[in-house]
């Protein structure tokens, strides 16, 4: 019997997750019908039907099922060995899988990758935005290999590094009428554009406010930055982000950025799992990240 084909489980993973054969065949950027005969392969090796129409829906049976439940073991497997042969490279390889939030994606990384990606021409870097419980659990989950998330995170398997911190500021539009430090009192009145409930940047927002006795008016929530910063200048309310995300020359609409008193502040931190293999790209990365870091204590 053949071994297991790693594109063929990844392909009848998708079909499953999506639902349909064309729109699997559109993620891989392959034909319907080359979607359609690794499947067919697949059950033919494991001698079991695997998908079933519902509907107009691809659904997996019984057996489908039970083979689904192994196949992210498998991948972890994979990996695995890619990353323990990995480490007998001379030069850094292979792939490293980064997670973090939306501001450090749009306002740190980019500089930082295109560093790596000219001195490592053959490592590929992924990237994966989310909040930072879902990194801290794909990075548990061997999903991700390294994270860079807003403290606190803990977690038994994992090893945290704070490398920087990052205060959070005011922002209004240009021509508001406010002082030279904001409070939270100032705030009481204003609506507020807010990031969206449910990630650190949020909570650690709503406690600044809370812990004076303000209760923020928020009349908008939204997962992008940019898109808050844009709002805010067109002069719909005033916003609390993080100074990484505040650039006034990066908007449509002129702003302006006060500092906070109390002052407010987010402590970022890298983590990975205890185990990981440290090939010499995940230690590039690694290195990449804290050296940005120093920059940015001096050179803000």
């Amino acid at each position: 019997m053949r071994a297991l084909n790693l594109d063929q489980l990844h392909a009848f993973a998708d079909v499953v997750a999506l639902g349909s054969f064309s729109t699997a065949a559109n993620k891989l950027n392959l034909s319907q019908p080359a979607i359609s005969q690794q499947v067919r392969q697949l059950e033919t090796r494991m001698g079991v039907k695997l998908i079933e129409r519902v509907g107009k829906r691809a659904e997996a049976t019984p057996a489908g099922l039970a083979l689904l439940a192994h196949i992210s073991d498998i991948d972890a497997s994979v990996r695995a060995a890619e990353d323990a042969v990995a480490g007998f490279s001379s030069g850094a390889a292979g792939r490293v899988r980064i997670g973090t939030g939306a501001t450090a994606c749009i306002y740190f990384l980019p500089a930082i990758l295109e560093k790596l990606q000219r001195s490592f021409p053959k490592l590929e870097i992924m990237v994966r935005t989310g909040n930072a419980g879902d990194i801290v659990r794909a990075i548990e989950d061997n999903k991700l290999d390294i994270g860079l998330v807003t403290m606190p995170c803990s977690g038994r398997s994992l090893s945290v590094t704070p490398i920087m911190t990052d205060p959070f500021v005011a922002i209004f539009h240009a021509d508001a009428d406010v002082g030279d430090v904001i409070r939270p009192a100032d705030l009481e009145a204003m609506p507020l554009v807010l990031y969206e409930r449910g990630g650190l940047t949020r909570t650690l927002v709503d406690d600044w406010l809370r812990k004076s006795g303000v209760n923020g008016r928020s009349v908008m929530e939204l997962g992008s930055v940019e898109a808050i910063r844009e709002l805010v200048g067109a002069g719909i309310g005033a916003t609390i982000l993080p100074e990484m995300g505040a650039r006034p020359d990066r908007t449509q609409f002129p702003i302006k950025t006060r500092p906070l008193s109390p002052p407010l502040v987010r402590e970022l931190a890298l983590i990975m799992r205890r185990d990981k293999t440290l090939t010499p790209g995940l230690q590039a990365v690694c290195n990449s990240l804290k050296a940005a870091a120093d920059r940015r204590k001096t050179d803000p």
